[in-house]
Parts: C-alpha cells; sequence; structure tokens
C-alpha cells in the first residue's frame, strides 16, 4: 500500500510538471496535494515497516515527538490544500468568466504558500490537545485502525479519487509510456 501511494502521488506530480495543458491551478493544487500525501505517510509508514519486520514496537522519545510533529505537520497541510482546492472549484463553478482573473498565477502560488506557512502555527495547538492528551481515553485496537486508515489508506485513494480518474492526467500519462507488444503481452516502459 505504501509503494502503490508514493507511485500514484509521484505519477501526478509528474504528470503535471511535465505537461504544459496541466499548468492550470487545480492541477498545480493536486500536484501540491500529491506531494504532501507522499510526506504524510512517509513519516510513519517506513518505521512501521522496520518494527513489523523486526518484531519491535520500540521507539526513541526524540523521534517519537519527531514522527508526531511532521504528521501533524503533513495532516493539517492535507486539511488546507483541499480547502483551496474547493474555494479554486467554487470560483470556477460561481464565476467562470472570472476565473483566470481570480484565480491567477500569483494568487495559487500565495495560497499554497499560506497552505504550508499556516500549517506551522496550526500545528502546535493541534499537537498539545490531541497527541498529549490522556491515553487512557483510547482503546489502542480502535487507535490502531483510525491511524492506518487515515495515514495509508486515504492518500494511498487520493491519486485515484483526484487525478488517475481524470482524462487530462491519462493523456499526460500515456505521453511518458509505450506500450510494446511481445508473445501476446503488452508491456508499458517509459519513452
Amino acid at each position: 500500500m505504501y509503494l502503490i501511494t508514493v507511485l500514484g502521488n509521484l505519477l501526478i506530480i509528474l504528470a503535471v510538471s511535465s505537461d504544459s495543458h496541466l499548468h492550470t491551478p487545480m492541477y498545480f493544487f493536486l500536484s501540491n496535494l500529491s506531494l504532501a500525501d507522499i510526506c504524510f505517510t512517509s513519516t510513519t509508514i517506513p518505521k512501521m515497516l522496520v518494527n513489523i519486520q523486526t518484531q519491535s514496537k520500540h521507539i526513541t522519545y526524540e523521534g517519537y515527538i519527531t514522527q508526531i510533529y511532521f504528521l501533524v505537520l503533513f495532516a493539517v497541510l492535507d486539511i488546507l490544500l483541499l480547502t483551496v482546492m474547493a474555494y479554486d472549484r467554487f470560483v470556477a463553478i460561481c464565476h467562470p468568466l472570472h476565473y483566470t482573473i481570480i484565480m491567477n498565477p500569483q494568487l495559487c502560488g500565495l495560497l499554497v504558500l499560506v497552505s504550508w506557512i499556516m500549517i506551522v502555527s496550526l500545528f502546535y495547538c493541534t499537537v498539545l490537545g490531541v497527541y498529549l492528551s490522556s491515553a487512557s481515553t483510547h482503546s489502542s485496537q480502535s487507535s490502531a485502525t483510525a491511524s492506518v486508515m487515515y495515514t495509508v489508506v486515504t492518500p494511498m485513494l487520493n491519486p485515484f479519487i483526484y487525478s488517475l480518474r481524470n482524462k487530462d492526467i491519462k493523456q499526460a500519462l500515456t505521453a511518458f509510456f509505450v506500450k510494446e507488444t511481445t508473445n501476446g503481452q503488452t508491456i508499458l516502459r517509459l519513452k
């Protein structure tokens, strides 16, 4: 699941950055969301995989604090980017004739920058309330299930939900790959 998450999100970033037709606000925000999802899952999953492999549940205090810091940081960034994407779609639907004037490159860059900056200030408030609360109020089984859902499943599905079903992204990705048929098997390879 981790590999699918990273590869799917990297494909979106690659498609958006390489195809000039996708240099629009919507795809700019999608590529930033993909980057945030890669960072979000990469904060916990590699350590979890090592723990599963070694049958160890140990983490240093410094490692724990660092992991929590970046986990909350990228989670809040995801939320802010989804909010910015909702605003982008609102402008596109409600003000279609003024869309290119309102959603100019300067505003798009500013919205992403503000999203990245706001997470630092919001992080300190949320981490104190959520992760430093009493452990006795949470069930470990339900916490583990919830953790897997929001750290693995959601970022893995985001490329499929937001982009890979999109015709423009599919066209940009097919431009990267060459189809070859050998012995009745279709093989895709990079150009």
